[in-house]
């Protein structure tokens, strides 16, 4: 990854970043943070400024006793319900101090409304999501403004001459400056203008993966580019193969488990709660192409699905001793086709028809009973979402170049080298024998078979 604007010089020295506790959010079970924040930066200084978070949720509504018709799908509906209010988080001075009439300006700060932008916008839960997002407010006089885009906290701001500045715009572009990660974020001073922020970022969660630090450069304008990212720690082994919607975060606080089956029945079960997030995304951006109702609909039906599959193997995972951390996926904007086909092409028909196919052979080959009842189920579902992952594909190839078609089988061809890597590293026995998970030659010649037949 380039960045794209002019190269500067980034910083060698780094500090750590000054934060404060937010409430913990709904459905997660760690505490976040935000940067703290100081009128003296402001000119003129306002009375008074707070961090304010609001919340809002969605829910899946679906009869999950149901079986799918082999001709139709489940008759389910997606409700939002934004919360009016808000929480306070920080706050400094004193609210209304010069306001010439101060009831009437208390009045109007209590009813200021972040809307529906704001900074660092998150969703956790599984068939019931809990969704946050933050904003500043400031009191001037009897004036109450609200600060919720990029453009508003850099009219705030002004000049951008103090590195927790450039910490606050750097977590108001959705970079995460204040998480208790393994590699603390950290700011410093260009030796030319301006900051740089290191963040973290990447996952640990299989062979082929890694976690970096990002250096994010911040000018005294309050532009924001995000760099090359620089590899810190390579991923493990054991991490389950389905299909990650754009926007998972990694877990700020992830539980140990000593039991192999515990631990990957919990990134099981965090990523199949992820899932539903995905294929809701899907569904609406599906709609917004132009793809057929069928398409669609089946896209919904997978996301009730994948409410089931989190549920069951969430309860394998405690069954093992481990408790699985909610899943975490930032709300980000409607994309492209061409990056919803991408995302399809790897996600959809590399990882999720592998996934399919791996099931397959855990409800066939687990020792365990209950793994292997569970895992027939889970099967037949993810066959089926395999299948609109193809189907998608089928939809989009001709209305696409020569070019682009030849640039999404080159992105499957990568996807698959990448599982390859994946699934080479030898598993723990228990994972093997009573989980039913295949051995690496065995593993390797599945992904042969799918390469044969669907990935050639």
């Amino acid at each position: 990854m380039k960045p794209d604007a002019p190269v500067g010089k980034l910083a060698t020295n780094y500090r750590r970043i000054r934060c404060v506790e937010a409430p913990t959010r709904e459905g997660y079970s760690y505490v976040d943070g935000v940067p703290e924040i100081d009128r003296a930066w402001m000119v003129p200084a306002p009375d008074f400024v707070e961090w304010r978070r609001y919340s809002y949720r969605w829910r899946l509504f679906t009869n999950l006793a149901q079986r799918r018709p082999l001709n139709g799908s489940f008759r389910s509906t997606i409700e939002w319900k934004r919360f009016p209010g808000f929480l306070p988080v920080f706050a400094t001075g004193e609210a209304c101090e010069t306001a010439v009439n101060k009831e009437a300006c208390l009045k109007t700060l209590e009813a200021q409304d972040g809307g529906e932008d704001g900074f660092q916008p998150v969703c956790a839960g599984l068939f019931m999501g809990s969704c946050t997002a933050y904003y500043v407010v400031t009191t001037r006089g009897d004036e109450v403004r609200t600060y919720n885009t990029m453009e508003s906290l850099r009219q705030l701001l002004g000049t951008i001459d103090r590195a927790q500045e450039a910490a606050l715009l750097a977590f108001a572009a959705g970079h995460d400056v204040c998480s208790p990660s393994e590699f603390p974020p950290a700011v410093g001073v260009n030796p030319d203008e301006g900051f740089t922020v290191l963040v973290q970022d990447g996952h640990a969660c299989g062979e082929g993966t890694w976690t970096a630090r990002v250096p994010v450069r911040v000018s005294s304008s309050g532009e924001v580019v995000k760099y090359e990212p620089i590899i810190v720690k390579y991923g493990d082994s054991g991490c389950y193969p389905g299909r990650r919607p754009v926007g998972l975060q990694e877990p700020l606080a992830q539980g140990s488990c000593e039991d192999a089956r515990g631990a990957w029945f919990a990134r099981a079960a965090r990523l199949e709660a992820a899932s539903i997030h995905a294929f809701l995304r899907l569904r609406e951006e599906l709609a917004l192409h132009g793809a057929g109702q069928a398409l669609q609909d089946a896209a919904l039906a997978s996301a009730a699905d994948e409410v089931r599959h989190a549920e069951v193997t969430t309860r394998l995972a405690r069954r093992f001793g481990a408790v699985p951390p909610l899943p975490s996926v930032a709300d980000v904007p409607p994309r492209p086709l061409r990056e919803v086909l991408l995302d399809n092409a790897v996600e959809g028909c590399v990882r999720e028809t592998y996934s399919a196919l791996l099931a397959h052979h855990q409800a066939l080959h687990a020792e365990d009973p209950e793994i292997r009842e569970a895992m027939v189920r889970i099967a037949e579902d993810e066959t089926r979402h395999a299948g609109l992952s193809w189907d998608i594909d089928a939809w989009a190839m001709p209305h696409l170049s020569t070019e682009e078609q030849a640039w999404l089988r080159e992105a499957r061809r990568q996807a698959v080298a990448e599982l390859r890597a994946e699934v080479a590293v030898p598993l723990d026995a228990r994972l093997t024998a009573e989980a039913g998970l295949p051995s690496p030659a065995v593993s390797l010649a599945l992904l042969d078979s799918l390469e044969q037949e669907l990935w050639a």
